[in-house]
Order: C-alpha cells, then structure tokens, then sequence
C-alpha cells in the first residue's frame, strides 16, 4: 500500500479525535468485539452483495493476521490443511501450537487452488485464501462450493481469508458465505488494509456464525471468551475511520484506490 487514506477516512477519524478531547466524548476500553456501530456496518457491506450477516456474528480486530493466528488457540488437536503456497501465519500459527500440517499443492496445472482432494477424509481446519497471496488466483462459486460440501462431509472448518476481496474480478465470490451451507462449516477473516490502506492503522475483523459449534459449545463463545481475556479492542478512533471506509462515499474512493494498484498490476 502507498496511497494514503482516502478523504471520508482522515475526515471521520478528525471527528473522533474532538469528539475524544471532550469528557463528554471520551472512551475508554472498547468492547472486545467491537462497537456496534461498526459491526452494523460490516454487516451492511455484506448485504450490498446479497451475503446476510447479523452484526453480532462480526468480531471487530486489529488485522486479519492476528485473527488467523490466534483462532487457533480455541481448537484442540486437529490437522490443519494449509495451501502451499499462501500467507506464512496459517502454517506458522499451527506450528507454533504442535498442530500437524498438510501442505495443499498450488501449481500451474490447477491454477494454483488446491481442491478438496488434497485433504484428508476426516476432520480438519482448512485454510482457504481467494484471492491468495501471493498467486492471486481465486476461486470461483463452483470451487467454492466443492469445499463446502467436504467440509459438510468430512466435519471439517473452513477458515477463509477474505482479505484480498476488493481485487477480485467481477462475478468472483467475495466471501465464502455466497455459497449455499457455508454458514455450517466456515468463518470468514476480512480486512481493510488492501481496500482502504488500513495497513498501519490496523482494523479488520472476523465472520463467525453464531450457530458454529466448538467444543462443546458455540465456536463465537469460544471466540469471545479468547478477545476477552487477551485482546483490548481497536481504538475508536479507528474504528470509525473503518465505518468511514465502508460507507457508500469512503467505499467509493477506495474503489478507486484499488483500481489504481490493479492498473498498476
């Protein structure tokens, strides 16, 4: 990223610096998943492309990365099948908890998406990255929904990484909820320091349905009591910066952002 933020963006986080100067305005801890404000509009952006998501099914973070590492500290002993080659902290996170790898092969003979043949037949965290980085390839619904359907089978999770969304082709899947039962066998990461420059501010966030089960429990209870016990929220600041960047007039001027790096490409 080398462009700036985009003007809706500097404007509102102004706004939130005054409003913060002020006891009446001032904020302390945020809350671990975000405030509502902001997961309405996340919710809001998913709705602009058919996808439904209630607001408290998304965990406000400071990145994608951090989310992807970290969600592995909720699961117990289980493969974690990882495309090969992809963004380092899905294998490395794993590693990190003792967790076993399965490199999924990315060659030039299957466009560099790795197909659910390359997955064991039984229960696993499958990492998926469309568009990936670093390839670029991205899968299209078929792909998609031929994931779905193993991880339904094989009692898998599907950690999708939708960081790279806003760089997709036309007609291309943006989140894997677009597919027909993904809601039963997936998450979603997605970020805003592709689409709006947000690589040093830092906000992103996770997709987790509520009905998820983990452990016994619901995997966004498992989530929530993780935020809670080692996460201190994004700063207000940047959070409404983020609301900003995901409002029709800052989405806009991202928009145009993108184009300019994919004009560049």
């Amino acid at each position: 990223m080398t462009l700036p933020l985009c003007p809706t963006v500097v404007s509102a986080m102004r706004v939130a610096v005054d409003e913060t100067s002020r006891a009446s305005g001032f904020r302390g801890y945020a809350p671990e998943g975000g405030y509502p404000f902001l997961r309405e509009a996340v919710a809001r952006d998913y709705a602009a492309y058919g996808v439904v998501v209630e607001a408290h099914e998304v965990y406000i973070s400071d990145g994608s990365k951090s989310d992807a590492g970290n969600i592995v500290e909720v699961f117990g002993d289980v493969t974690a099948c990882v495309p090969d080659p992809v963004y380092p902290v899905y294998a490395d996170s794993n590693i990190l908890a003792g967790r076993r790898i399965r490199y999924m092969r990315g060659g030039e003979d299957n466009g560099f998406l790795p197909a659910p043949d390359q997955c064991p037949e039984e229960g696993a965290l499958i990492y998926l990255c469309s568009p990936n980085n670093p390839t670029g390839a991205a899968y299209d619904r078929d792909g998609l929904a031929a994931w779905v359907e193993h991880a339904h089978r094989t009692g898998s999770l599907i950690l999708f990484d939708a960081a790279y969304r806003a760089f997709a082709s036309r007609g291309l899947p943006r989140s894997i909820f677009e597919i027909d039962g993904a809601r039963e066998c997936a998450i979603e990461f997605c970020s805003l320091s592709k689409s709006a420059g947000f690589t040093g501010t830092r906000c992103a966030w996770t997709v987790i349905p509520r009905d998820l089960e983990c452990a016994g429990g619901t995997l966004a209870a498992a989530w929530r009591r993780r935020q809670a016990t080692k996460f201190n929220g994004v700063a207000y600041v940047v959070q409404r910066g983020a609301e900003a960047a995901l409002s029709p007039r800052g989405a806009a001027e991202c928009a145009r952002q993108v184009a300019c790096y994919k004009e560049n490409a």
